[in-house]
């Protein structure tokens, strides 16, 4: 199993405590342990996480029919990857602790040519991530359609937190193509 780029790219060199929400089977879980962080990984699917007990905390748990389990707990690093569910949007900017970064990369719209994720509620909409985090300090930030064995439409931010009294840059508001966002 091999962790997203995106996550191997933008994860601070100093391990903390980690967050890796609907981490399934746990390529970035265990690449992030590997690593030395200490991570919380949630998940609905009891099967995909039984290998990852004990090398990680884990917490089964339908974060969309349910309360959300983490309310008061705050992490250095959160990562989401290929899940999108917007009602959880503040709940996870509010898990990052002040100076902490978010890593998120997941389907985006135009992937429904391609294949599933199809429905317009499981793909991002262009620019989404940086208007849902335009308070925050983007320090990377993609709008692509990848190519190849396995093609796909993504969206990935890497965002900080601004500590409390801190200030956050300018949002990147260019994509690779040069089209202004956010619109």
């Amino acid at each position: 199993m091999t962790p997203s780029h995106w996550l191997r790219r933008w994860t601070p060199p100093s391990p903390g405590h980690a967050l890796d929400l609907a981490c399934g089977s746990g390529r970035n879980l265990r690449w992030l342990v590997a690593q030395g962080w200490q991570v919380c990984g949630v998940d609905r699917d009891t099967t995909a996480t039984a290998p990852l007990r004990g090398m990680a905390e884990i917490i089964d748990a339908d974060i969309e029919n349910g309360p959300w389990p983490l309310t008061g707990r705050q992490f250095d690093l959160v990562v989401v990857c290929n899940y999108l569910w917007r009602p959880l949007i503040e709940p996870l900017r509010a898990a990052v602790a002040p100076g902490g970064l978010l890593v998120w990369e997941t389907f985006a719209d135009g992937h429904q040519r391609l294949g599933r994720p199809s429905r317009p509620d499981f793909l991002l909409q262009r620019g989404e991530l940086l208007r849902a985090l335009a308070d925050w300090q983007i320090a990377g930030f993609e709008d692509i359609e990848e190519t190849g064995v396995n093609p796909r439409v993504v969206q990935r931010v890497a965002a900080i937190r601004p500590r409390p009294g801190e200030n956050a840059q300018a949002p990147l508001l260019k994509s690779i193509d040069s089209q202004d966002l956010p619109t």
